[in-house]
Protein backbone atom coordinates (compact mmCIF):
# COMPACT_ATOMS: atom_id res chain seq x y z
CA UNK A 1 0.00 0.00 0.00
CA UNK A 2 1.13 3.34 -1.19
CA UNK A 3 -0.45 6.78 -1.15
CA UNK A 4 -0.91 8.64 -4.16
CA UNK A 5 -2.04 12.53 -5.01
CA UNK A 6 -4.06 11.10 -7.27
CA UNK A 7 -5.64 7.66 -8.53
CA UNK A 8 -7.33 7.18 -11.95
CA UNK A 9 -10.62 5.21 -11.56
CA UNK A 10 -11.96 2.83 -14.56
CA UNK A 11 -16.18 2.83 -14.64
CA UNK A 12 -16.81 -0.83 -13.80
CA UNK A 13 -13.69 -1.90 -12.92
CA UNK A 14 -12.03 0.02 -10.30
CA UNK A 15 -8.69 2.08 -9.19
CA UNK A 16 -6.39 1.84 -11.96
CA UNK A 17 -3.23 -0.08 -9.92
CA UNK A 18 -4.91 -1.19 -7.61
CA UNK A 19 -5.55 -5.44 -6.75
CA UNK A 20 -8.78 -5.07 -6.85
CA UNK A 21 -9.10 -3.77 -10.49
CA UNK A 22 -12.05 -5.72 -12.08
CA UNK A 23 -14.17 -7.19 -9.08
CA UNK A 24 -17.97 -6.43 -8.89
CA UNK A 25 -18.57 -5.60 -5.57
CA UNK A 26 -15.41 -4.99 -3.94
CA UNK A 27 -13.20 -2.34 -6.18
CA UNK A 28 -13.07 0.09 -3.45
CA UNK A 29 -12.42 0.83 -0.34
CA UNK A 30 -13.60 3.83 1.47
CA UNK A 31 -12.86 4.56 5.52
CA UNK A 32 -13.63 7.50 7.39
CA UNK A 33 -9.98 9.43 8.73
CA UNK A 34 -11.82 9.74 11.99
CA UNK A 35 -12.25 5.99 12.17
CA UNK A 36 -8.43 5.72 11.56
CA UNK A 37 -7.16 7.53 13.91
CA UNK A 38 -9.56 6.31 16.75
CA UNK A 39 -8.31 3.44 16.37
CA UNK A 40 -4.70 4.53 16.12
CA UNK A 41 -3.67 3.70 12.40
CA UNK A 42 -2.47 5.02 9.85
CA UNK A 43 -3.92 5.45 6.05
CA UNK A 44 -3.38 1.91 4.28
CA UNK A 45 -3.28 -0.07 7.18
CA UNK A 46 -6.20 -1.27 6.67
CA UNK A 47 -5.86 -1.78 3.03
CA UNK A 48 -8.54 0.84 2.02
CA UNK A 49 -8.04 2.81 -1.25
CA UNK A 50 -9.82 6.04 -0.32
CA UNK A 51 -9.55 7.94 3.32
CA UNK A 52 -12.52 10.20 3.79
CA UNK A 53 -11.66 13.22 6.14
CA UNK A 54 -15.02 15.24 7.35
CA UNK A 55 -17.36 13.13 5.32
CA UNK A 56 -19.12 10.64 7.49
CA UNK A 57 -20.04 7.23 5.91
CA UNK A 58 -22.63 7.05 8.41
CA UNK A 59 -26.69 5.88 6.85
CA UNK A 60 -24.98 5.28 3.42
CA UNK A 61 -26.67 2.20 1.95
CA UNK A 62 -25.93 -0.28 -0.90
CA UNK A 63 -27.11 1.84 -4.11
CA UNK A 64 -26.39 5.57 -3.01
CA UNK A 65 -24.00 7.24 -5.06
CA UNK A 66 -20.93 9.53 -4.06
CA UNK A 67 -19.20 11.93 -5.80
CA UNK A 68 -15.33 12.17 -5.74
CA UNK A 69 -13.94 14.68 -7.38
CA UNK A 70 -15.04 13.79 -11.00
CA UNK A 71 -15.77 10.34 -10.58
CA UNK A 72 -19.38 8.63 -9.34
CA UNK A 73 -19.11 5.41 -7.07
CA UNK A 74 -22.17 3.43 -6.20
CA UNK A 75 -21.82 1.86 -2.47
CA UNK A 76 -21.82 -1.74 -2.61
CA UNK A 77 -21.98 -2.75 1.16
CA UNK A 78 -20.16 -3.14 4.32
CA UNK A 79 -16.56 -4.48 4.68
CA UNK A 80 -16.54 -7.08 6.92
CA UNK A 81 -13.13 -7.18 8.36
CA UNK A 82 -10.64 -10.16 7.57
CA UNK A 83 -8.70 -12.07 9.59
CA UNK A 84 -5.43 -9.87 7.84
CA UNK A 85 -6.60 -7.12 10.49
CA UNK A 86 -4.95 -9.16 13.13
CA UNK A 87 -1.42 -9.13 11.67
CA UNK A 88 -1.61 -5.47 11.97
CA UNK A 89 -2.62 -5.56 15.64
CA UNK A 90 -4.01 -8.58 17.40
CA UNK A 91 -7.74 -8.31 18.58
CA UNK A 92 -8.43 -5.64 15.17
CA UNK A 93 -10.59 -7.66 13.56
CA UNK A 94 -12.99 -7.78 15.95
CA UNK A 95 -12.68 -3.82 16.59
CA UNK A 96 -13.34 -3.06 13.21
CA UNK A 97 -16.41 -5.36 13.01
CA UNK A 98 -18.79 -2.70 11.58
CA UNK A 99 -16.25 0.19 11.21
CA UNK A 100 -13.77 -1.15 8.13
CA UNK A 101 -15.69 1.13 5.79
CA UNK A 102 -17.67 0.86 3.03
CA UNK A 103 -17.06 -0.87 -0.53
CA UNK A 104 -18.12 0.82 -3.62
CA UNK A 105 -17.91 0.15 -7.24
CA UNK A 106 -16.63 2.72 -10.00
CA UNK A 107 -19.62 4.43 -11.78
CA UNK A 108 -17.72 7.16 -13.84
CA UNK A 109 -13.81 6.86 -15.03
CA UNK A 110 -11.99 9.92 -14.15
CA UNK A 111 -9.32 11.05 -11.70
CA UNK A 112 -9.35 11.23 -7.63
CA UNK A 113 -7.25 13.56 -6.42
CA UNK A 114 -5.98 14.08 -2.91
CA UNK A 115 -8.12 17.15 -1.04
CA UNK A 116 -11.01 16.78 -3.96
CA UNK A 117 -14.29 17.37 -2.46
CA UNK A 118 -16.83 14.14 -1.70
CA UNK A 119 -20.35 14.51 -1.47
CA UNK A 120 -23.55 12.42 -1.74
CA UNK A 121 -25.09 12.75 -4.70
CA UNK A 122 -29.57 12.85 -4.67
CA UNK A 123 -31.50 10.14 -6.20
CA UNK A 124 -33.76 11.12 -8.98
CA UNK A 125 -33.82 10.59 -12.34
CA UNK A 126 -31.12 10.33 -15.17
CA UNK A 127 -30.40 14.08 -16.69
CA UNK A 128 -32.15 14.64 -20.08
CA UNK A 129 -30.34 14.34 -23.28
CA UNK A 130 -30.09 17.95 -24.76
CA UNK A 131 -30.51 18.27 -28.24
CA UNK A 132 -27.46 19.51 -30.20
Amino acid sequence: MSSLSSVVAIAGRGLQGDASLGRKRRQILLIEAETLDGFGLKPGDVRENIVLRDFSLDGLTPGAILRAGEVLLEITGDCTPCDRMDSVRPGLQAELRGRRGLLAKAVTGGTIHVGDIVESVPPGPPAAAHPS
